[in-house]
């Protein structure tokens, strides 16, 4: 059996809800899977395919209008093996951002590039929320796909929801600590001032 990779059960999941089509994958992938694990749409074609050589899903022909297109279906046995996937605990997050790798190294270059990234990230995320805040008022209307789903739907989208505030939050923060900054920082005491942004930070409160 093909080796199965997080992609390879990410879409299994989806085709534990109902069988699809290449392009409804597509479509589902970027609504959902994208914010999330966005290599699973890179991988669309390669994917379904093994899941059908491991004998976890199944494919038969099919058209739309002219368009020939193939449907998958899940099978028991790839029932089985999501199950027990999805019984072990998975990995943690692991960021990935273009902006904060440039942003880090920001004294290479100027100050004027620094503040564009951070503008460019907080218009990132405000276009990102304002999606969000459309897709919640999608499903409470009684719109969205999947409506039995909603519970976890939830969960997904406050993690959502939460984690782009927070960049959001602190790209406005970090944008006028830069604005506020001497044009030359050598006449800034460089440890004072780290001192005093680490004593912004709060730490999270106790959990369960």
């Amino acid at each position: 059996m093909p080796a199965l990779t997080t992609t390879s059960y990410a879409i299994l999941a989806l085709l534990a809800l109902q069988p699809w089509t290449t392009y409804q994958l597509a479509q589902q992938m970027e609504r959902s899977l994208g914010w999330i694990w966005p290599r699973a749409v890179s991988r669309l074609y390669e994917e379904p395919k093994k899941l059908v050589a491991a004998g976890l899903a199944t494919s038969r022909p099919a058209a739309t209008g002219r368009r020939r297109s193939t449907v998958y279906s899940i099978t028991p046995e790839g029932r089985s093996a999501l199950a027990a996937w999805l019984a072990k605990p998975g990995a943690g997050p692991v960021l990935e951002c273009e902006a904060l790798v440039k942003i880090a190294y920001a004294d290479q270059g100027t100050r004027d590039a620094l503040l564009a990234n951070l503008t460019a990230l907080i218009d990132d995320t405000t276009a990102k929320l304002r999606f969000g805040e459309m897709i919640a008022q999608h499903y409470l209307d009684g719109l969205g796909p999947f409506q039995e789903r909603l519970p976890y739907s939830g969960l997904m989208w406050k993690f959502l929801w939460d984690y782009h505030s927070t960049i959001l939050r602190w790209a406005r923060w970090a944008h006028a600590e830069v604005q506020a900054w001497p044009p030359d920082l050598s006449q800034l005491d460089v440890t004072a001032e780290f001192a005093r942004i680490v004593s912004t930070a709060s730490s999270p409160s106790a959990g369960p």
